[in-house]
């Protein structure tokens, strides 16, 4: 058995135990393994901001890690909610690029999970007008900090 194959048949037998009734698809994306769930009861399972996605996917991961150390990390999405949420983010990062770049202020985003964040940051690379940073801290959710460039220092 693959580890994908492994990670669909523990989150079969999660939502099995939590009483969805759903059937589970593998995508895979550029980020990876993806396991689309489809249920009648969508808004249960994605929880507030996709909270419940996130928890079902940490687990699911950590039980897949037990069992093959190496395997890929696998996405967990239902009715493609995460893309949605992903082109959302992007969109918003890349306007406040904009913004930034235009006032020459920094902006701090709100907080968020690791996922997110890097999210953020790679929707910034190669944008010559802006950087972006996280704090560092053993918090969960950070926020992003996004701010202009410095212009190179004229060499002497």
């Amino acid at each position: 058995m693959t580890p994908v194959d492994a990670s669909k048949k523990i989150l079969d037998s999660m939502l099995g135990h939590l009483g969805f009734s759903a059937s589970i698809e593998i995508q895979q994306t550029d980020d990876g393994p993806c396991l689309q769930v489809d249920t009648s009861e969508k808004a249960l399972l994605i929880g507030d901001e996709g909270e419940r996605l996130d928890d079902l996917q940490y687990l699911v991961n950590r039980i897949l890690r037990r069992h093959f150390p190496k395997a890929e990390r696998v996405k967990v999405d239902c009715g493609h909610f995460r893309a949605m949420q992903e082109d959302k983010l992007v969109t918003e990062v890349r306007g406040i690029a904009e913004r930034v770049k235009a006032s020459g202020r920094t902006f701090k985003m709100r907080p968020l999970n690791a996922y997110y964040r890097r999210l953020v940051h790679n929707a910034l690379i190669g944008n010559e007008d802006v950087i972006s940073h996280s704090p560092d801290g053993e918090d969960r959710l950070k926020r992003v900090i996004i701010e202009p460039k410095k212009p190179a220092e004229p060499q002497a």
